[in-house]
């Protein structure tokens, strides 16, 4: 038999917002494997279980703990913000599984933040859309630019995951400015902050008005498509119907 190992997607942190797929694979675990803010968001639920954290850009070595304590016997857990397969660790801990042919994956969908985030705004996903993130640690910014230009052109809702850092405070801004060569200022958009936590905040907004928002690491900012309005404070794309009185 092989060693099993939860990749486990954890949705935004709060609990009634975690699958029960999610809990039960960490009430399994003995070792549960995470960021620390992460695992501080799982409170004392699991104080229980044995805890595990590596810093921002050591995911490789967090990884890799996984499955040096699977080996010895534990069934581990790492957990990830979201889905585990969207910006998460499934995809690494799939490489690194090619050296522990021993040991067994087993992955965990979470709520992401573009479907919670999209529920707390209204409907602004209610169409084709896609998700870019403006993080350049792992993907060049000149591929980013291309994929913004790209979903503009190709009339798409945008969900934006990483807007902004301590480092990359302007990269909203840059962001909304390539959007801008393409799609009107009056563009209905919106963003949430800490969604499904304490302190959840909501804005809607235009584009222009977009480019000079403050946001964080924490913020998931939405772009509509040509159909997209804000009504009644919602941020809403229209799927197509043709609504009659």
């Amino acid at each position: 038999m092989k060693h099993k190992i939860y990749v486990v997607g954890m949705g935004p942190g709060a609990e009634e917002m975690m699958t029960e797929q999610a809990k039960l694979a960490l009430e399994a675990s003995e070792l549960i494997v995470g960021y620390g803010v992460y695992l501080e968001l799982l409170g004392d639920k699991y104080k229980d279980k044995e805890f595990y954290s590596t810093p921002m850009k050591q995911e490789i070595k967090r990884c890799r703990y996984c499955f040096e304590e699977a080996v010895k016997g534990k069934t581990v857990s790492i957990i990830c913000s979201g889905d585990s397969g969207i910006y998460g660790m499934a995809s690494l801990m799939y490489e690194i599984a090619k050296d522990y042919p021993e040991c067994e994956l087993e992955i965990i969908p979470g709520i992401t933040a573009a479907s919670s985030g999209a529920a707390v705004l209204g409907a602004p996903l209610n169409h084709d859309f896609c998700v870019i993130s403006l993080s350049d640690l792992l993907t060049p910014w000149d591929k980013i630019e291309k994929r913004l230009r790209s979903a503009a052109e190709g009339d798409f809702a945008i969900a934006i995951y990483n807007p902004s850092s301590h480092k990359r405070a302007d990269y909203l801004a840059r962001a909304c400015d390539i959007l801008l060569e393409i799609i009107e200022p009056s563009r209905a958009c919106g963003y949430v902050e800490n969604i499904g936590r304490e302190g959840t905040r909501t804005v809607t907004c235009t584009l222009k008005e977009l480019r000079e928002a403050k946001v964080n690491m924490f913020t998931t900012v939405f772009v509509g498509n040509s159909t997209t309005e804000i009504i009644d404070g919602k941020l809403i794309t229209k799927r197509g119907y043709k609504v009659t009185e």
